[in-house]
């Protein structure tokens, strides 16, 4: 039988942002800081048991960019001969490459009513749910993309429940004087999600007007490349 395929290194750009993508939240608030916890996913006491050595991170990584063409935005595309009639749906698949490609890395805001009919709320890292749902469904129109408690913030407002996770794209920044921040992975830059405030370098706020959720707003931020 064949070897299961490794795990794809896409959303990653460093080695560094590997390491930090297995440092939880609740890991930060013991640690000094996101360098140690580095330390020590690379050495193997916190996040994944099978962390890769930076070796084998970067053979992955150039096997994984070797492989990428012109062949990924057409065939991955979701949105690609869907009639697109509602202005949210429309929204997506304006960003859909510009995310798979990592062009731009978005979150999106929804706020609406469950299946048990109660309001919750998420911040979605747009760029990751794409890895892992199909949005052929959502573009379709057989499901709506909804909050989940998985989500980059999540927020029950009938239970008073509120979850946080970092993804592969964001460091989740919940207590903070300026309110919930998001960390981008690849530039460290900060996107605020406060309407009053400035949004952050890089970052625009679009709320989208639709009948197929309560508050809808995507939050745009064109990722630097070092050089």
């Amino acid at each position: 039988m064949a070897a299961a395929a490794p795990p794809p290194l896409l959303p990653f750009r460093s080695y560094e942002e590997y390491l930090e993508s297995q440092v939880t939240a609740r890991d930060l608030r013991y640690l000094e800081s996101e360098a140690v916890g580095r330390q020590l996913v690379e050495l193997g006491f916190c996040g994944s048991r099978d962390v890769l050595q930076r070796e084998e991170f970067e053979a992955r990584a150039a096997a994984a960019a070797a492989g990428l063409t012109a062949a990924v935005p057409q065939k991955s595309l979701a949105s690609v001969g869907k009639e697109l009639k509602n202005n949210f749906l429309q929204a997506l698949a304006e960003r859909e490459e510009a995310n798979r490609t990592g062009k731009i890395s978005s979150i999106i805001f929804i706020r609406d009513l469950n299946s048990h009919h109660q309001e919750v709320s998420a911040y979605i890292d747009y760029a990751h749910r794409l890895t892992t749902d199909d949005f052929e469904v959502y573009f379709s129109g057989k499901k709506r993309l909804l909050p989940r408690n998985t989500d980059l913030s999540f927020y029950n407002w009938d239970r008073n429940v509120s979850t946080s996770n970092s993804s592969p794209n964001y460091q989740v920044i919940a207590e903070n004087a300026c309110g919930l921040l998001f960390k981008n992975k690849s530039d460290r830059k900060i996107i605020n999600v406060d309407p009053k405030a400035y949004p952050g370098d890089g970052t625009t706020r679009t709320p989208v007007e639709t009948d197929l959720y309560l508050h809808v707003v995507i939050y745009d931020h064109i990722i630097r490349r070092g050089t």
